[in-house]
């Protein structure tokens, strides 16, 4: 087990010149984990997650900036000197080796005992539950057969810690499902500090202990999955986690209302407050589908427009309206029963609304609940 630290980190693949970090992949990148923590680093396509793990993994070389794990700088070691084990997206099995041939491939390199490695084996295949598995070959593996086997690798080298990039985006999705879960099983059972890359925030919401959101190479908030559903620090965050995904409407602000063509809402008082003492006038208003309900009343918060899409799930119905020049989504329960053309009413509280500036697209009114190091620097 092992504390990483990132300190300023920058990777840039064009002048390579300090402080041009108009051209980094990823820019002044910091973040200390705690000892066996589970971190994911979360973020749409491009947006620097995977190049920030394979400079910790020292496939890349970090062009700004200290990299530390365990207390020593790893900037300038090589890949096989970091004590650090990775599963990729891949597998990366050898074809031609059994399952435990596989596992042991990293063991033969260094000269361990023969002994010894068939205890580690021995145990990594109990764990994950492959034991029937070890004298096949890959490809009589199925995709979660091969993911398990991938982990038995890494987990049999004892690492520091454990990098893992979007080892899950090959399976279907029932098997995702089980595979996560088991992943976080084992990393309670093995407590490792893990670095997890996805662009899936429902893989990033139930594993990570602390999330990462990037995004065009810089940190946009770190927290837990549950502070960065509720304080987001910006629109952006506020938009990539959660799913359903959140709603915005551009609204004017006048003596604590704000509204559009459709919608109005009254804001609660440190809403108020801050909007007033800002002397805001425009905002975004973000609002989750899940906090919407039907309103059979004339209610100060409201939105009102036409049904143009229905999706009926079971459990939810998911609504798509069309607002004025916005389109909304509201998910309400699975017995409502409503048509495509149909005019609904929708309300929400007050609390649940989200304010962003409409230049900075940072939070309004709410600063003091994002944590100071979560927030991206404007």
């Amino acid at each position: 087990m092992a504390i990483v630290e990132l300190k300023n980190v920058a990777k840039n693949y064009g002048s390579q010149t300090k402080g041009s970090s108009g051209n980094n992949a990823v820019d002044n990148f910091n973040l200390v984990t705690r000892d066996g923590e589970f971190v994911v680093l979360v973020g749409p396509s491009g947006c620097g997650k995977s190049t920030t793990m394979r400079m910790i993994a020292g496939l890349e070389r970090n062009t700004e900036g200290e990299i530390l794990i365990g207390g020593r700088d790893v900037s300038q070691v090589p890949p096989k000197e970091r004590d650090i084990a990775m599963v990729f997206q891949s597998y990366a099995l050898y074809p031609h080796m059994s399952v435990a041939e596989n596992m042991a491939f990293s063991l033969r390199l260094k000269k361990r005992p023969a002994e010894e490695i068939k205890t580690k084996i021995d145990e990594a295949a109990q764990t994950l539950g492959i034991e029937p598995l070890l004298e096949r070959k890959p490809r009589e593996l199925s995709g979660g057969q091969r993911q398990r086997v991938a982990l038995g690798r890494a987990i049999v080298r004892d690492p520091q810690v454990f990098l893992m990039d979007e080892p899950l985006s090959n399976l279907d999705a029932k098997l995702r499902v089980d595979m996560r879960a088991e992943i976080v099983k084992l990393h309670k059972r093995l407590n490792v500090t893990t670095f997890y890359v996805t662009h899936d925030q429902v893989e990033a919401m139930t594993m990570g202990e602390r999330i990462v959101v990037m995004k065009d190479g810089r940190i946009q908030q770190i927290d837990t999955p549950i502070n960065l559903y509720e304080f987001p620090a910006n629109r952006f965050v506020a938009g990539f986690i959660g799913n359903p995904a959140m709603n915005f409407l551009r609204a004017r602000h006048a003596d604590g209302v704000v509204s559009g063509d459709g919608y109005g809402f009254t804001l609660d008082a440190d809403h108020t407050q801050t909007m007033t003492s800002q002397r805001v006038a425009d905002v975004w208003v973000g609002i989750r589908p899940e906090h919407l309900r039907l309103s059979d009343t004339v209610d100060t918060n409201r939105i009102e427009g036409r049904v143009e899409v229905v999706e009926t799930l079971g459990a939810v119905t998911m609504v798509q309206l069309s607002v004025g020049e916005h389109f909304v989504f509201a998910q309400l329960p699975g017995h409502q029963k409503v048509a495509i053309g149909d005019t609904l009413t929708l309300t929400c509280d007050s609390d649940k609304l989200h304010l962003f500036d409409t230049d900075s697209e940072l939070v309004i009114g709410r600063e003091s609940m994002v944590q100071p190091s979560a927030a991206a620097e404007a």
